[in-house]
């Protein structure tokens, strides 16, 4: 109902930078207009683009309107709430997270982080997670689950939520969402892939954070990024996420070349729904849109929460969107195709108007009664009802936590087989004292680390430890056991640890999270690569102590372990990841053998953090503008950083030990009919239009005889009906869109398809030639020891040239394979895999650089290679 100045909602991004610009030459996002709109034949959309159409073409502008509107922080019981349609039976669309479980409610579970899935390699166990959650989100009532995350990447390794994502390799990463979005989706749930694009960090994300923090700036870090670049390294996952399907994607906190991600129309409109022909709709971060008209154009098609601020009751759109659109300003078109894209992804997961499972939780408390409007306190009535969500998904989870932990050394201390004396060190092995959930979104860093903290958490139904799950297979293996859990009790560690026959357990965590929480001077970033609570210490204490120490890493990323990995009294290191709930239980499987682990380290663990290519900025460097991150390293992180650089990591990308050994054999490359590449040529259809509003702004005043007006509570109505230049409150109002909306914003006519996209009728997430196999490699694959095992065989491809990495991850799969048999590992090979991006030519090309295929347990151990014709 109450709007903010329509002056600051028009604001076109890129022209409001601080007066520092002129101190230095500032990257610049090209503009794309218009925003483009869906296609009726996309493949795999046509039945949800027909019932869209139906149910919009039958909506009024203030319902459209409703649609693309949050109703504000703390407005209904969800995190994020769009507008209902009462007149059509259609409820209030609920947004929540989080991409390990549904935040803030109970009953629910709490899975392996992204990161600790990855490293499974898994696709199945990636397809199986995203199909629980997004059954236990559909049971709870929620409609968006607000996950899986490519952004970000994982550029840094200290970045806070990288462990929210899943590899800084942007293949693995794409395989890890595409299966997730698929297994969400399948469950009539409507994922939503974030952060859209360049969200590489925690520091400067907002700016009232940064304030809050001592930081002295007025915008947003913009994120830099070269066009080659964004194509081979950020894009590629969003792709596959765009071609999974995906209903939703948001756009982030940061600028990307100085235009705000959620307002950027070359990267909203030109890349995600041009490029890709990304069909569903693009949900804003919370408090990530900073205009109104600006940012619709620009191909923003939902504002979450709907307020500029939390619980500010003003909004860039709701009735000022009504407003524009009446005015002229925002073409009928771009609200049509806001709400159309809304519901074709509603419809796309088999959802039917009026048979949605109602929300049967509240974010804002577990009080069974409670205010439905939790900012104003009206609406009392029961808002929780404390549904189990769960089933067996426990099962899923300990598999998952097992599966997924990589050994990265083993001295023949591994597996246990019943040893007579367990002394287990570290706080990371046992509660927090304050409970699983006592501190908000997990934030601090006490007992076992089994969740980060920030919006990506839940609350956990329980945990079980790993010194509670060692102590219950102590009691079956009449093993003795004991444990100091005070890290700082040097004293009483070294007597336990000291005596005879003594295998020493010490586990060791670090910890980040979401900008938002500072845990010991972390501000979600972490502030360096050591292990937390003096753990490093710790393991050195104890080995020197003790010539049988083993080392259980539970962490967000890497670490840094020069000082101490090669000490031959540390005979076994385990990487568990962040397990979830199943975290005691998934170690034991591991470490007693019950589980063979195949585990590989989903990111690399280097020397020195200088080895990384990359890291986070720290200190703003553009006055108190918008701070200038520079992805100076190109594609150049994680492993191609230390491949290109001739740099030894102590454990490589895709490393990680079994208790049985393989061999790699024969490997055969098959080559494909290779059509040649065309670009796509051809024409949108003009922009539709779905139904007729009311041009009258007496049918946009607020119905007070229909319902009660709620504070704070953001609607698509006017406040003022004399004229809209009055309902606008605008001192600027009737300034022609031309002057202030770059050229063709408004533009209905047909427009031409871009070469890398799709077809009307293909599917999306790019040209589909680029998905066509050209390669088929083929590789024997012998278990040389004596237990049945998984292995984990890589495909790695060199494309040749001075701007490619020496090697890059196109193929993987996870086979079981019985002691002395082969199987055969085989891997495809599309046109993208062996693509460069041309700048200049706009499109992928195959270039002339001599290829080669290679395949191996590892980034770094690769016993097989063919070239590639």
């Amino acid at each position: 109902m109450r709007s903010a100045s329509w002056t600051a909602l028009l604001a076109v991004a890129g022209t409001a930078v601080a007066s520092t610009v002129d101190k230095r030459d500032l990257p610049k996002s090209d503009p794309f207009y218009p925003s483009p709109w869906m296609s009726p034949t996309a493949k795999g959309w046509e039945e949800a683009y027909a019932k869209a159409r139906d149910f919009v073409s039958q909506l009024t502008l203030a319902e459209k309107v409703n649609l693309t509107t949050g109703v504000g922080w703390e407005g209904e019981q969800c995190v994020g709430q769009a507008g209902s349609i009462p007149r059509l039976g259609f409820r209030s669309m609920c947004m929540q997270d989080s991409p390990v479980g549904i935040r803030d409610a109970d009953y629910v579970s709490v899975f392996s982080s992204g990161q600790t899935v990855a490293a499974s390699f898994d696709r199945s166990l990636m397809y199986r997670r995203g199909q629980a959650m997004g059954s236990e989100n559909k049971i709870k009532g929620v409609d968006v689950l607000l996950g899986p995350v490519a952004g970000p990447i994982g550029r840094a390794p200290a970045g806070g939520r990288n462990w929210e994502g899943f590899s800084p390799d942007p293949y693995l990463t794409g395989v890890a969402i595409g299966e997730t979005i698929k297994g969400i989706q399948d469950e009539g749930v409507i994922a939503c892939a974030k952060h859209f694009i360049g969200n590489e960090q925690e520091h400067f994300r907002q700016v009232g954070e940064a304030q809050g923090y001592g930081y002295n700036i007025t915008e947003t870090i913009s994120a830099n990024i070269d066009d080659k670049t964004m194509h081979e390294l950020y894009l590629w996952p969003f792709a596959d996420a765009v071609r999974a399907g995906v209903g939703s994607i948001m756009c982030s906190y940061n600028q990307i070349n100085n235009s705000q991600s959620c307002q950027n129309s070359k990267t909203l409109n030109g890349l995600l729904k041009g490029e890709l022909g990304f069909q569903g709709f693009v949900m804003s971060d919370w408090q990530a849109q900073h205009s109104g008209v600006s940012s619709a154009v620009a191909g923003l098609d939902m504002t979450m929460p709907g307020d500029t601020e939390f619980n500010s009751g003003l909004s860039f759109w709701g009735a000022n969107l009504t407003v524009a659109v009446l005015n002229g300003t925002v073409p009928q078109y771009r609200i049509d195709d806001m709400a159309m894209r809304i519901m074709a992804a509603y419809f796309k997961v088999g959802r039917t108007v009026g048979k949605e499972p109602p929300i049967s939780f509240s974010s804002w408390t577990h009080d069974t009664f409670g205010s439905l409007h939790y900012a104003a306190g009206e609406g009392y009535q029961q808002i929780n009802w404390h549904v189990e969500a769960q089933g067996d998904h426990g099962d899923l989870i300990r598999e998952i936590g097992a599966k997924s932990t990589v050994l990265l050394k083993n001295n023949g201390a591994l597996p246990l087989k019943k040893p007579k004396f367990l002394a287990v060190v570290g706080e990371d092995a046992g509660p927090n004292p304050l409970g699983p959930n006592g501190c908000s979104d997990r934030g601090c860093d006490k007992g076992t680390l089994a969740m980060a903290w920030g919006s990506g958490s839940a609350d956990f139904p329980y945990l079980v430890t790993p010194l509670e799950a060692l102590q219950a297979q102590a009691l079956e293996d009449r093993t003795r056991i004991e444990g100091v859990i005070d890290n700082s009790a040097s004293d009483k560690i070294k007597a336990l640890v000291s005596q005879a026959d003594a295998t020493a357990l010490v586990f060791v965590n670090a910890d980040s999270g979401e900008g938002y929480i500072n845990v010991d001077g972390n501000e979600g970033d972490r502030n360096n690569l050591t292990l937390w609570g003096n753990g490093d210490e710790l393991i050195k204490n104890v080995s020197s102590w003790n010539n049988n120490t083993i080392v259980v890493i539970h962490s967000v990323g890497p670490t840094l372990i020069t000082d101490w990995y090669d000490s031959p009294n540390i005979t076994a290191i385990v990487w568990a990841g962040i397990p979830g709930q199943e975290s005691g239980h998934s170690l034991v499987d591991v470490l007693y053998g019950k589980v063979n682990p195949a585990g590989r380290t989903p990111f690399t663990w280097a020397a020195k953090r200088e080895d990384y290519g990359a890291d986070v900025m720290y200190e703003p460097n553009n006055g108190n503008g918008a701070p200038q991150l520079d992805f100076t390293e190109g594609v150049f992180i994680d492993y191609r950083a230390l491949d290109r650089a001739n740099i030894t990591p102590i454990y490589e990308f895709g490393y990680g030990l079994s208790y049985t050994t393989f061999e790699y054999s024969d490997i055969q490359v098959e080559k494909a009919y290779d059509a040649e590449y065309k670009p796509t040529t051809g024409q949108t259809a003009e922009a539709p239009i779905f139904g007729n509003f009311s041009t009258e702004l007496e049918d946009y005043a607020f119905p007070n005889s229909s319902f009660p007006y709620i504070w704070q509570y953001i609607y698509p109505y006017v406040n003022n009906t004399s004229s809209l230049k009055e309902a606008s409150a605008d001192p600027e109002f009737g300034q022609p869109a031309e002057e202030f909306l770059p050229k063709g914003a408004t533009d209905s006519t047909k427009q031409p398809l871009n070469p890398a996209g799709p077809g009307l009728k293909d599917e999306s997430g790019g040209n589909p030639q680029l998905f066509e196999t050209l390669y088929t490699v083929t590789a024997k694959v012998t278990n040389t020891g004596k237990l049945v095992g998984d292995e984990v065989p890589q495909l790695y491809v060199s494309l040749g040239g001075e701007d490619n990495p020496p090697v890059l991850l196109r193929g993987f799969d996870r086979i079981t394979i019985k002691p002395g048999e082969t199987a055969t590992f085989r891997a495809t090979l599309n046109r993208r895999d062996v693509s460069n991006w041309d700048t200049t030519a706009q499109n992928w090309v195959i270039t002339s650089a001599p290829k080669t295929v290679y395949v191996g347990p590892s980034s770094r151990k690769l016993p097989l290679s063919a070239s590639l014709s």
